[in-house]
């Protein structure tokens, strides 16, 4: 799979995750992807400040979709399904990912307090739970979109915060960004074969893939994306002989 396939479809996650803040929401978000039919099945967005449930995290809110839709006992489409999410799985979110077999993982950025897929523990590689199944993941795709996001959520008021902290002072970080350490989630081999050797200098840097940011992306209104995804994975079938048009996921 190819680079821009990757940039492509964390771009719809990225939108939603945009959504997600400007609906007082935690900005982290992610759409599961029918590997062979190349669509959208089912997304997913954080819901603790409406739900005031700490574990309403983006990938369960997409998984329940998923089994309301082809049902809770049989979890074979996860092998098929590969998991787009601006900001890396928890651990609990990660073994949830890893019991129900997803095919592979791709994330923005890291998760330094309670990643599951490198940054604290590396679950998809686990042999404890679920031994029978392990998966690929690939990080750092539109990493720094993906921290913007946060970002601009964390110099907001957290009106559901049980102690809401001044932030007044905080001033909004638009320039750096800190060194990704590709090695927590890729070996140098790995890396290579997944994203290609023309991109061996970042993982050996530690640098992001892009130079820049895309502001356009994560400074856009997507209610009308949200709209549009949401009908799409309504209307998603194992039986649909054709994938819908991409351009209208853009």
């Amino acid at each position: 799979m190819s680079l821009d396939s990757y940039v492509h479809f964390m771009r719809m996650a990225t939108k939603l995750a945009r959504y997600a803040l400007d609906h007082g929401e935690t900005p982290v978000a992610c759409i599961f992807v029918h590997t062979p039919a190349d669509q959208v099945v089912a997304y997913g967005m954080n819901d603790t400040n409406r739900s005031l449930t700490g574990i309403a995290h983006a990938e369960f809110m997409g998984i329940e979709q998923i089994q309301s839709k082809f049902g809770a006992q049989d979890t074979s489409i996860f092998k098929d399904i590969t998991l787009y999410v601006t900001v890396e799985p928890c651990i609990m979110c990660a073994s949830a990912l890893k019991q129900l077999g997803i095919q592979k993982v791709v994330f923005g950025c890291g998760n330094e307090r309670f990643g599951g897929n490198g940054s604290i523990l590396s679950i998809q590689k686990d042999s404890c739970t679920a031994p029978q199944n392990k998966h690929i993941s690939v990080p750092g795709i539109l990493r720094k979109e993906a921290i913007m996001l946060l970002r601009y959520f964390y110099v907001r008021e957290n009106e559901r915060s049980p102690k809401p902290k001044a932030k007044a002072n905080r001033k909004l970080d638009v320039s750096t960004f800190p060194p990704i350490d590709w090695s927590l989630y890729l070996t140098r081999e790995e890396f290579k074969d997944i994203l290609g050797s023309e991109y061996l200098s970042h993982y050996d840097e530690k640098l992001d893939l892009s130079k820049t940011v895309d502001w356009g992306l994560i400074d856009g209104n997507y209610d009308d994306f949200f709209l549009n995804i949401k009908q799409q994975c309504d209307q998603f079938s194992l039986q649909v002989p054709k994938k819908l048009k991409q351009e209208n996921c853009r």
